[in-house]
């Protein structure tokens, strides 16, 4: 087996703790760091792999000083991007985040010709939609992180509310991140016996309502920044899943071609993920209540594709 590499840009609390889960488990040779703080990346880079050597792993995580250094990657995470600062409104973090993924995802193209993209920075969506623009590339090979994030969070609130079931919860959420994700009880199980031979219509919606704002519990608390152990768990679980070729089902943010009747607009769906990337989209039966939740999060997304388009940012392609 040739030595896997992956590359990780964007090296804060997300970024950092996916290069770490990657390393102690092994599942990458080599991990190259990317961040505008180079001596706090090395640092960090240094730090990982020794502890990866105490974990007796093979993993060695370096530092890219400039994205140049950032070549032949099988799997890339990007987790670049600015937080949402006071003021800004959310379509002024549209174009700053939209920016950057686009001066990323054109070094990558140059330099990682090969690779598949995980973007991660919010807002999901329109990143994943904006680097595939930008680059060019099959829909397969840019795949982004939330559905992941959102499941494993209902899975904790579910626990919480039955109180039993640790670890054989698996929960599915469909479309957007956030507000507008599509919880899918039905598809919900504990030990594999659904979700609403368990729980009340109002004690599942309780549970729903929950996981729409379980991000924003954790800002609540953390004050001065936003959850990254949960994400970048989330993300490692998708880079394993391409460079091990599992072709393992996960809730992940693809460019719709015809499926679920949305095209040319990114949200998450279930998709089967290998070495190619997305190999296969996962189409399941929605309810009348669930077709209009998804189409209030495909509205969503259509809405910052759109202010895009109004700002004229993908120029004349």
């Amino acid at each position: 087996m040739k030595g896997t590499r992956v590359g990780i840009v964007g090296a804060g609390n997300v970024g950092a703790t996916v290069a770490y889960s990657l390393a102690m488990k092994g599942v990458s040779h080599e991990i190259i760091l990317r961040d505008n703080k180079i001596d706090r990346a090395k640092g960090m880079a240094l730090d990982m792999s020794q502890a990866a050597n105490a974990a007796r792993q093979h993993t060695v995580v370096s530092v890219a000083e400039d994205m140049s250094q950032l070549t032949d990657c099988d799997v890339i995470v990007i987790t670049a991007g600015s937080p949402r600062l006071p003021g800004m409104s959310r379509d002024d973090l549209l174009m700053v985040n939209a920016n950057i993924m686009k001066e990323v995802v054109t070094d990558i193209k140059k330099y990682s010709p090969n690779a598949i993209l995980i973007p991660v920075s919010n807002p999901l969506d329109a990143m994943v939609y904006t680097a595939i623009r930008e680059t060019g590339w099959e829909r397969n090979r840019v795949v982004g992180m939330a559905g992941i994030l959102d499941s494993a969070r209902m899975a904790h609130f579910i626990y919480e509310k039955v109180g039993y079931g640790a670890g054989q919860i698996r929960a599915s959420v469909m479309g957007g991140h956030g507000d507008d994700m599509v919880p899918l009880p039905r598809f919900s199980t504990i030990a594999g016996v659904p979700l609403t031979d368990l729980l009340t219509d109002d004690e599942i919606e309780e549970i729903v309502e929950k996981t729409r704002h379980g991000g924003a519990e954790i800002v609540g608390y953390l004050k001065t920044g936003s959850a990254y152990y949960a994400p970048a768990k989330s993300t490692a679980i998708m880079v394993e899943a391409i460079l091990k070729d599992t072709k393992q089902i996960f809730p992940c943010a693809v460019m719709l071609d015809g499926e679920y009747g949305y095209s040319n607009v990114v949200s998450g769906v279930p998709v089967a993920l290998g070495a190619n990337g997305v190999e296969k989209i996962i189409e399941i039966s929605l309810n009348e209540k669930r077709q209009a939740q998804f189409k209030k999060s495909i509205d969503s997304v259509r809405a910052l594709i759109d202010t895009l388009d109004k700002n004229n940012f993908f120029g004349d392609q």
